[in-house]
């Protein structure tokens, strides 16, 4: 159980401010600093500053904090194992993002579920940025994403090198001529995920790599649906930048076509990750082991 003076710096961290942080935990403001000054006290060290008349904290407490909250987390997950102990049933959540989801993780995530009957697995779908949030909220354990993060901040754990094209029907006519560079595109209908995803976020940051955005094509479509935007490829409503494991059947059938251009070969990695520093890393890394070693 976390010392409550921990769930006081815990909830100024989340608030920045001390007078709500006394509201919703329901004490005083003057105990609320009382808390945090223990807490410094103990540790040595000054967990918040003013900054511009806000509260921020300082290097050493955002050390602390972010082992505070891997330790409130890794408390909620503690609480369900020891339930599980009398039951004989463990959960397991796991995040993961639309492709992976919907693309790389069925096959093996049911030969987990079938050699671990006693598990009951949560599965939930979110772009990179929600399910970084969701793991240091404490709704996840682990993730499995393919867009960025920061990786000081996490255990990570590579899954898959997955290649990355440019996708187009079969009978699609260029506007341009038979495209060389991203620049010959620019007059296409560019199909494109929403923002925090991480299919997005490669494809932005190889435009910028050419000096390019994605609002530099004259025409785009915002899908928040993998499925929905492979259907509109095969219809020709566009083009798009995707994992070629999303599309190799409409491309193995002749739907989908590649869209070859120079200086543009790319992979990208689908990483596990989970909070740093947890309690539950060696189980985590046992999980990812199961998972990888199914085709």
């Amino acid at each position: 159980m976390l010392d409550f003076r921990i769930k006081t710096f815990l909830c100024v961290c989340q608030t920045m401010n001390y007078t709500q942080a006394a509201k919703l935990l329901n004490i005083t403001q003057p105990a609320v600093s009382q808390h945090i000054r223990f807490l410094e006290d103990y540790y040595q060290i000054k967990a918040f500053r003013y900054a511009n008349k806000k509260l921020e904290l300082t290097a050493a407490g955002r050390i602390l904090f972010e082992r505070c909250k891997t330790m409130e987390n890794d408390e909620v997950a503690l609480s369900a194992e020891l339930l599980s102990s009398q039951s004989g049933i463990r959960t397991l959540s796991l995040g993961v993002t639309m492709t992976v989801g919907e693309y790389a993780i069925i096959s093996p995530l049911a030969a987990y579920q079938l050699a671990h009957p006693g598990i009951n697995i949560r599965l939930r779908f979110g772009n990179t940025q929600e399910l970084l949030a969701q793991l240091t909220a404490g709704r996840i354990q682990m993730a499995l994403v393919e867009g960025y993060f920061p990786p000081r901040d996490y255990f990570c754990r590579p899954y898959s090198t997955e290649p990355y094209i440019g996708v187009c029907a079969s009978n699609h006519q260029f506007k341009t001529g038979q495209p060389a560079t991203f620049h010959d595109l620019l007059g296409e209908r560019l199909l494109l995920r929403e923002k925090g995803s991480g299919t997005r976020e490669i494809l932005e940051r190889n435009l910028a790599l050419h000096g390019l955005k994605t609002t530099d094509f004259i025409h785009n479509m915002e899908v928040e649906n993998m499925h929905t935007i492979i259907g509109l490829l095969t219809h020709d409503c566009g083009i798009s930048f995707l994992y070629r494991r999303a599309v190799q059947a409409e491309l193995a059938s002749g739907r989908l076509r590649e869209i070859p251009l120079k200086n543009f070969s790319m992979e990208h990695d689908f990483t596990f990750i989970w909070e740093k520093d947890s309690i539950y890393t060696a189980e985590y890394q046992q999980i990812c082991q199961e998972l990888s070693s199914t085709p």
